[in-house]
């Protein structure tokens, strides 16, 4: 955002405030209340000069217009905290909006507040031809067994129909479909808070042909287990997950001979791949419901803290939280996915390059708790023991990411054990004494063995 821009935004927020404030502290007519709301419809207005929309938007703590985050949400009244607590994440103003429309908005939030306030029934919030509201859904609850591996593999199946659903629905349609995405996004922010470890575990299955739509899962899953690990939960957890969901989704308007194709780009395609960014950001903009979040990853999640990446010429003084949970997940994802045009790397040089240039890419604490989280062996994968043996990973430690609990599952000569067995090897000390295991050589591809390790778990 332009500095101009960025000051028209400072001036909107402060004239929504005040007309808040004036509404709550003095009686409907005054002359202050007036005045107030003939500020805010200045401000819109002006920002209405430079496009035919402005979005307002809480997420978390932060209050961001269009894409840009602005500061914090108690720092402009306590109102506008509050906006959240009613379930209010986003507010489009339309270009048209007139001060009779913005004076009844106003009125009814304050209304809903003062109901809330009082313990009672808020009244919905009318519908105006020029302002929308984006509301938090109210979460899906997934009433299944979640501990269970075959309802969770049936869940990610279902997950990734339904991102190919997403993808389409912007393909056609300009715009994702948002209902679709919420349902799912809310049954996967479940699973995680109940089950992350065996659902991360999904994300390590491979299938070329739906590259697009298990990344879109992935990316999604990913972010939404770093978040948890932060202590992110409820609404702001499946804010970011949908915002991951969505973060490539302005590759829908990459031609698909470049978006396809099996060979490494030329520099004239790759400056036309890159648009993404910015398409995927406008395109979510436009995108009624959709969280404030989301066009600020699809803008920022090639933009790296050193000042490189994309897009070109972008400079961030820091970058959202939420855009830096995405790009570990993308870059992490990608570079362990099979392609035509690129071999899958283990998760341990993948750590490697996000650990690369001394951190100036990438926000180091986050990638030690990224690692932490998936292991350099993350659970599914089956690994070769220092005794020959081949195990699957059953769980991480995070004090020690290299020494995971391990599933013994075949012998040194690749018989199939009638007995399993697990061994936790961060509580091994030393050499294989006695012939058990206490260190992973290298990770095994299951196709040597003819087995999927998710039936392993």
């Amino acid at each position: 955002m332009t500095a101009p821009r960025q000051q028209l935004a400072d001036e909107l927020l402060r004239r929504f405030a005040a007309a808040l404030r004036a509404l709550q502290l003095y009686s409907k007519g005054h002359p202050i209340i007036n005045a107030n709301l003939e500020s805010l419809s200045s401000a819109v207005q002006q920002l209405h000069a430079l496009a035919p929309s402005t979005v307002i938007g809480l997420v978390g703590e932060q209050v961001i217009v269009d894409d840009t985050p602005m500061g914090r949400a108690d720092a402009l009244g306590p109102l506008m905290k509050r906006l959240q607590q009613s379930g209010i994440e986003r507010i489009t103003f339309d270009r048209g909006v007139t001060l009779d429309e913005l004076r009844t908005f106003v009125e009814a939030v304050t209304a809903a507040d003062a109901a809330r306030e009082d313990g009672k029934q808020e009244a919905a919030l009318p519908a105006l031809p020029h302002i929308r509201v984006g509301r938090v859904t109210v979460e899906h609850r997934v009433e299944e067994d979640l501990s269970d591996m075959a309802t969770l593999k049936r869940m990610y199946s279902e997950a990734v129909g339904s991102a190919n659903a997403v993808w389409d629905s912007a393909q056609t349609e300009g715009k994702p479909d948002v209902t679709v995405a919420r349902t799912m996004i809310d049954g996967l922010a479940q699973a995680v808070a109940q089950n992350r470890t065996a659902l991360l575990a999904l994300t390590t299955l491979k299938n070329y042909d739906n590259y697009t739509f298990t990344h879109m899962v992935n990316v999604s899953l990913l972010v939404m287990g770093q978040a948890r690990g932060l202590g992110i939960d409820g609404g702001l957890l499946r804010e970011f997950g949908l915002a991951a969901l969505m973060h490539d989704i302005g590759k829908v308007r990459t031609p698909l001979e470049i978006l396809n194709k099996p060979d490494k780009l030329t520099d004239q395609e790759f400056t036309i791949m890159k648009r993404h960014t910015v398409e995927g950001a406008e395109i979510l903009r436009k995108t009624p419901d959709i969280p404030a979040l989301a066009p600020v990853v699809a803008f920022e999640h090639h933009l790296r803290m050193d000042g490189s990446g994309y897009p070109d010429g972008v400079k961030r003084a820091s970058l959202n939280v939420g855009t830096m949970l995405c790009s570990i997940a993308d870059v992490y994802d990608a570079m362990r996915s099979q392609r035509k045009y690129q071999q899958a790397f283990a998760s341990d040089r993948i750590l490697e390059v996000l650990r690369r240039n001394d951190g100036t890419q990438f926000d180091q604490h986050l990638v030690r708790r990224f690692s932490q989280l998936v292991g350099i062996y993350p659970v599914g994968n089956l690994v070769r023991l220092d005794t020959g043996e081949v195990a699957v990973v059953m769980k991480v430690y995070a004090p020690d990411p290299q020494r995971p609990q391990v599933r013994v599952v075949f012998t040194k000569e690749g018989k199939r054990l009638d007995l399993s067995y697990d061994v936790n090897l961060w509580e091994i000390d030393g050499a294989n004494l006695h012939g058990h295991p206490s260190t992973i050589v290298k990770p095994v591809d299951p196709a040597e063995y003819n087995v999927d390790p998710l039936t392993l778990l």
